[in-house]
């Protein structure tokens, strides 16, 4: 071995003795190369065994600066070739990243059990036929395109097949138990098709840029049904049910039926008694209020101290009065009254009644140009909202007026539930404040600048931006605080300065924040938990614990798009055995 290795070193010295002629950077060797390795092969020299190959052989016969150049030449030329690739490299990512932030625009809120972020989606072995079957279908959709746009068409026409029979398989299935028996097979006969798909169309520069246009596809998709589904939520919030609408109704008809005699609620003498316990409940649902007076009685501690005041309007007067005289409230007061005996709310008192009058404010409720598409529709939609146009939803700016002769009283919402004695409530000290209510910022949201526009002088120089919100639905009113501080006038003040609506939009809430400015005492959030007609995430824990919850939000738990795991925290209120219940068909 070691005189192979001599003799091979003997050889390479004989090849580079041999002349060239270097011209410029090219090397002309006078030998063929052919003719080197026929004398090193007589040299019985094995040049493979030695790693010598026959550029090996010629760079041997340039000097050290020529081997230099060469490299530098082919560094520049690969060089040359992969900038080209690196720059539709960065133009991808640009895509994707661009792709990416348009993502993040789309409010990712979900509703109940449609969320994509269930917990039995964390494991990833849950449900895996389904989860294939849907890869498949992704990638035969892709391989389609890609086979017709290189004529193999009875390849595209195959994937169309296949593709039709996994989405019959697959149908609304979430789980693999509700896939049919034939999935297993059609699963088999598509990755079959697949494979062959891929041998023959493969290409990952074409896969990636059809996976990129379907990602944009879909994210358009989903902003188009987010608000169409933004839209029809709306318009389901403002809908009665059959079955409600049924009730009013029928207990209308009875009520009216009735001598005047029958007509009276008994404990007449307890509605000005200022010792006693007074809520307002101003609502046209019947249903909704029954659960409110029924769930605050069945778990007060002394239910005949509990004084129930109830405003209604004209066409739910008579209902709301024949319900309650068939149902009292155990040994609890109730009173009912019809907003529209309220002589002295008027448009010459009350600027939202003037307004109402307005041929702006016309026009903007009932003009005739209405958008043609739902997703164009569903822009303000919630503005529109038939409650806005109602005097119950104002008139709790007015409760001095309404119930002169009380000190306090606790405003309740007709979409609460109580869960505790709330008594306590009385016995909070508000330190000279109006108003007691749950505060609702965080640390970023539901903040003033959420409600108000700062864009105005008249808010930005009068008001912090980053003032905490807090919410209406379980409110407790100072009333002599309020007399003496003339609330009503402040908020009379600021409805006038909004009657283009440059502050603010439609709603109570935020005129409700600017009255109550530095006039509101934070209460502990136990006493008030909210967003059961809008949030999915909420603790079952926190909801227990809570004296009130609260279903604001467009997914009242009397609508059938209410969220089924909060729902029987009401229905729980509710005897669907009752004649008129079941007479109108209202079911749980």
């Amino acid at each position: 071995m070691a005189g192979a290795r001599a003799m091979a070193f003997v050889a390479l010295c004989a090849l580079a003795a041999f002349p060239v002629a270097v011209t410029g950077a090219q090397v002309d060797p006078l030998y063929s190369s052919k003719q080197v390795l026929d004398w090193s092969s007589q040299a019985n020299i094995k040049l493979q065994n030695f790693s010598l190959t026959e550029e090996d052989g010629l760079q041997l016969l340039v000097r050290p600066e020529e081997v230099t150049h060469r490299k530098l030449r082919e560094r520049t030329r690969i060089k040359k070739k992969i900038e080209p690739v690196q720059q539709d490299d960065e133009a991808l990512v640009k895509l994707e990243n661009a792709g990416i932030e348009r993502s993040k625009a789309v409010d990712s809120a979900v509703l109940g059990k449609y969320s994509i972020w269930r917990r039995e989606n964390e494991n990833e072995k849950a449900d895996s036929k389904v989860r294939l079957m849907r890869d498949q279908m992704i990638m035969a959709r892709i391989y389609s395109v890609l086979a017709k746009s290189r004529d193999k068409l009875d390849l595209h026409q195959d994937l169309l097949s296949r593709l039709k029979e996994s989405q019959r398989s697959l149908g609304e299935a979430t789980a693999d138990a509700e896939l049919p028996k034939s999935a297993s097979e059609r699963v088999k006969v598509m990755g079959q098709l697949l494979a062959k798909a891929r041998d023959q169309l493969y290409d990952c520069k074409a896969i990636t840029q059809r996976l990129r246009a379907m990602l944009q596809s879909a994210d358009e998709q989903v902003r188009s049904l987010k608000k169409q589904s933004t839209f029809l939520s709306q318009l389901a919030a403002k809908t009665i049910p059959n079955g409600i609408h049924c009730l009013s109704m029928r207990l209308t008809i009875d009520y009216y039926l009735l001598s005047p005699e029958k007509r009276k609620f008994p404990k007449s003498e307890n509605l000005e008694n200022p010792d006693l316990y007074h809520y307002a409940l101003f609502s046209d649902n019947v249903l909704a209020a029954s659960v409110v007076v029924n769930s605050t009685i069945m778990n007060a501690k002394e239910p005949e101290k509990h004084v129930f005041h109830l405003v209604t309007d004209k066409l739910n007067f008579g209902a709301m009065n024949m319900w309650f005289l068939l149902n009292p409230p155990g040994d609890a007061t109730i009173h009912v009254e019809n907003v529209d005996d309220f002589k002295w709310l008027n448009s010459s008192y009350c600027p939202v009644l003037k307004q109402l009058e307005s041929v702006a404010m016309k026009e903007y409720y009932f003009k005739a140009d209405r958008p043609k598409t739902l997703s164009a529709g569903s822009s303000n939609l919630k503005y529109r909202n038939p409650k806005y146009l109602s005097m119950l939803n104002h008139l709790r700016f007015y409760l001095p007026q309404v119930y002169p002769k009380l000190n306090k009283i606790l405003f309740l919402d007709d979409d609460i539930v109580v869960q505790k004695d709330l008594t306590g409530l009385w016995e909070v000290d508000l330190n000279g404040n109006v108003n007691g209510a749950v505060e609702t910022c965080g640390e970023s949201f539901h903040r003033f600048d959420k409600y108000l526009n700062f864009s105005n002088p008249n808010i930005a120089q009068n008001f912090d931006p980053n003032a905490c919100g807090w919410a209406y639905g379980m409110n407790m009113f100072d009333l002599e605080e309020w007399k003496k501080k003339d609330i009503t006038g402040i908020y009379h003040k600021w409805q006038n300065m909004n009657e283009n609506r440059l502050l603010w939009k439609l709603g109570t809430l935020p005129p409700g924040l600017l009255t109550f400015y530095k006039l509101t005492h934070p209460l502990d959030k136990s006493w008030h938990v909210l967003g059961l007609g809008y949030n999915p995430s909420i603790e079952r824990s926190e909801i227990d614990n809570a004296a009130v919850i609260h279903y604001n939000g467009n997914m009242k738990p009397w609508l059938e798009i209410a969220m089924s795991k909060y729902r029987p925290y009401w229905t729980k209120y509710i005897n669907y055995e009752h004649t008129y219940v079941r007479g109108c068909k209202i079911s749980q």
